[in-house]
């Protein structure tokens, strides 16, 4: 028996140093099995007080009273499926009849409570079958990405959401987006895991960085074309308008519109050519795009509104010719000048993190997720990283990003570097890269010994 208790003791003093230090090996040891019983055994009265059940039907009553059998109590929503996951559980619930989707959603704060959850999130997969996603620990504190993700052709992994699962940049869904962020909030770093990500893949990155290129030239082996003033920017804009009508140009020839081609064969689009036509697609990334859009003098004003005129232009229409555009700021509204507001307007995926005042957080969400702009204002200054993202459908989530440090993503684009595509449209504005001379140390006068 004392064995017996110390034993005991000491899994107990196990989970408890785990859940405090690793909590993903805490869930994975002992805490997947408890809260698989909780949610179990306490799923009918959990339901039934937060008012997601309904009567028995009436021909169950009728029954009930014709062979004087108990009267059938309230119905909970039917599991269809009980998942295991390693950030939590996933339940997918079939919902009787007269049951909403928002009734669960709006129930989720009372079930994170009263299953023991750190998280509950709900979404309608069909109709009548709702999927909740419950998380046994908190996945933003420390991110770790699963070692497997669905990637697929302009489709990568960037960042893991509240809820578990892996936030993807889907480019062919998405084709265009604007990412936004204060100073310290993490909005570099996603912009690293980008690159990194999309490093591996057959796609042209070109970069605008107008901070004198800090941000993007050390990950200089990976691009295409880089820009570090607003003057080559244009130039550069220009003659990505000039590459997408060549490539429209290419589209009209091989549409294939004869009478004995099937209508999904006919090419609207380079993913819709043969692939030994395609042209490769093209990601431009801005790193600040106010820097684009202030001027001080007229010159600057015309070179000002010839770059928002093409960063428009490519935004109404590059999605076809397989150029797509990830604009980053701390600030994107309308004082920033004619155009801005159109140019926004074209931007579908809409990531925020922390910003300094609501009118910023207005600026991502306030035409597409207006639920979206109170959490984006909430991130704590604390949590670097941490950011809000939606969508023109009024769907948000809380993501982060896992901290890539810009050695890592210089790494990543080196070992990458034999992928990056040569575009001769773009060939003047391909970065020099030269062999580095080391850099010698620096003379350090040395202090006598002390006697």
């Amino acid at each position: 028996m004392t064995w017996l208790i110390v034993a005991l003791v000491l899994v107990v003093a196990a989970a408890g140093l785990l859940r405090w230090r690793r909590p993903a090996w805490y869930w994975l040891t002992f805490g997947v099995t408890l809260a698989a019983l909780r949610v179990l055994v306490r799923y009918g009265s959990v339901m039934d007080a937060c008012g997601l059940t309904v009567p028995a039907p009436r021909w169950r009553l009728t029954l009930a009273r014709m062979t004087n059998r108990p009267v059938p109590g309230p119905r909970a929503p039917r599991i269809l499926r009980f998942r295991v996951t390693r950030t939590g559980l996933v339940l997918r619930l079939k919902l009787r009849p007269g049951q909403d989707a928002f009734d669960v959603a709006a129930s989720c704060d009372r079930l994170r409570h009263s299953f023991a959850m750190y998280g509950v999130t709900s979404r309608e997969l069909r109709s009548g079958v709702v999927e909740l996603r419950m998380t046994g620990y908190d996945v933003l504190k420390r991110v770790q990405m699963p070692a497997l993700a669905e990637t697929r052709p302009m489709r990568v992994p960037v960042a893991l959401r509240e809820d578990g699962a892996v936030h993807y940049r889907d480019y062919r869904a998405v084709p265009h987006g604007l990412v936004i962020g204060a100073t310290e909030s993490g909005k570099s770093v996603y912009q690293r895991n980008l690159v990194a990500a999309l490093a591996p893949q057959r796609v042209a990155l070109v970069g605008i960085d107008c901070k004198q290129g800090v941000e993007l030239f050390p990950l200089a082996r990976r691009f295409s074309a880089l820009a570090d003033n607003p003057d080559t920017a244009a130039e550069l804009l220009d003659a990505l308008v000039s590459h997408m009508q060549d490539v429209y140009q290419l589209i009209r020839a091989e549409q294939r519109i004869t009478a004995d081609v099937p209508d999904a064969e006919i090419a609207a689009d380079i993913w819709d050519l043969p692939e030994n036509l395609r042209p490769v697609p093209i990601v431009v990334l801005v790193d600040e795009v106010a820097e684009l859009a202030l001027f001080a003098t007229k010159d600057d004003e015309k070179r000002r509104d010839r770059i928002i005129t093409a960063l428009a232009r490519l935004a109404q229409l590059g999605r076809a010719a397989g150029i797509y555009l990830e604009i980053c700021g701390q600030r994107f509204g309308s004082e920033l000048g004619k155009g801005i507001t159109m140019l926004r307007a074209q931007l579908t995926g809409r990531t925020a993190h922390r910003v300094n005042d609501e009118a910023s957080a207005n600026m991502a969400f306030g035409d597409i997720a207006p639920d979206a702009v109170l959490a984006a204002i909430s991130i704590p200054t604390d949590t670097p990283g941490v950011a809000i993202t939606g969508d023109s459908a009024g769907g948000w989530a809380r993501i982060r990003a896992p901290h890539t440090t810009l050695r890592q993503a210089v790494n990543v684009c080196n070992r990458h570097a034999d992928l990056t595509p040569d575009l001769p449209a773009l060939a003047p504005f391909r970065p020099a890269l030269g062999t580095l001379a080391p850099v010698p140390a620096p003379a350090v006068e040395s202090a006598p010994a002390a006697a």
